[in-house]
Formats: structure tokens, C-alpha cells, sequence
């Protein structure tokens, strides 16, 4: 637990380059998950909830609000966005629609790996997974990996209600 709570992880650079432009998480990282959901609807339609960052609060994370964009949903385009009191300064890594999405950030000294993939499973079923990462000196005080899995869930449940409704 110790080395744990001390971990810090690599540079945000690394982990933007190495880890999720490479389609991975930091598997080091104390907190750490990954969840997955079938949705009735089409992988297209999946994505465009998935990609609409700015309505994110709806499609997909509620309670997230200030979401700025600087050059749009595209490959190293930066944004911020504010959840719980929190402001996380982030980068897109991987935009490659309709499949992933990947951004890397940090918040409250804890650097994020996060992605989602989206499978087809057939013409209005699609499959999605998300994972995510989290490492920084002593953030596993403030948040662990219960608190992420309900995350997790709670931003698939979201975008499973946005894509079929």
C-alpha cells in the first residue's frame, strides 16, 4: 500500500505518447478500472454521444460542467472540464471514431489515462469498454478504486441512455 500511495507514475508526455496513443492504460497505477456495456443501438450513434464532448454532461458524464474545447475532438487538442469542484486539464491521444477515444490528463495531482472502445456486435448493438488510470503521490487518500469503478458505471449507464433514447 505504501509504494502505492507514493506512486506517481510517468510524465503526462510519456503517458499521452506511450500509454494511450498505444491503446493502454498505466497497469501500475493503484487506481485503476475497466468496465464494459452493451448498448441497443448503432456503433455510429454510440459515437456521436460519445464524441459530442461539449454535451458531456448529458451523454456521458453528469455533473461534469466548463468543458472547453481548444481546437475541437481531434488527435492532441487540448480541453478542460470541471466534476466535483475538480479542473482537469486534458489532451485527446486518440480520436478514431467510430472505434476509441482517448485523452490523458491531470487533476488534484493525479495523472488519467483514459479510453473507450466501441465494437459493432451487430447492425444496432454495440459493445463498449472503458478503462482508466490514475496515479500521483498520495491521491489514493482522496479517491480509490470503488469510487472509479462507480465512475465507470455511471458514465456507461449515461451513454447507454443517450444512445437509445
Amino acid at each position: 500500500m505504501t509504494n502505492s500511495l507514493f506512486y506517481t507514475g510517468p510524465s503526462i508526455a510519456v503517458l499521452h505518447e506511450e500509454y494511450a496513443k498505444k491503446s493502454r492504460i498505466d497497469d501500475r497505477a493503484a487506481i485503476q478500472g475497466r468496465r464494459e456495456i452493451t448498448i441497443a443501438a448503432p456503433i455510429e450513434r454510440v459515437w456521436q454521444k460519445l464524441s459530442d464532448v461539449p454535451n458531456w454532461a448529458t451523454n456521458l458524464e453528469p455533473g461534469v460542467k466548463d468543458i472547453q474545447l481548444e481546437n475541437g475532438v481531434a488527435v492532441d487538442s487540448r480541453f478542460t472540464r470541471v466534476k466535483g469542484g475538480a479542473k482537469m486539464k486534458a489532451r485527446f491521444a486518440v480520436v478514431n471514431g467510430p472505434q476509441e477515444i482517448a485523452w490523458t490528463g491531470a487533476a488534484l495531482g493525479a495523472k488519467v489515462v483514459h479510453r473507450f472502445t466501441l465494437e459493432s456486435v451487430s447492425e444496432n448493438t454495440t459493445r463498449v469498454v472503458v478503462e482508466e488510470s490514475m496515479a500521483g503521490p498520495l491521491f489514493g487518500l482522496l479517491f480509490n478504486n470503488k469510487k472509479l469503478d462507480a465512475v465507470l458505471v455511471e458514465s456507461l449507464e449515461t451513454l447507454k441512455l443517450a444512445s437509445e433514447s
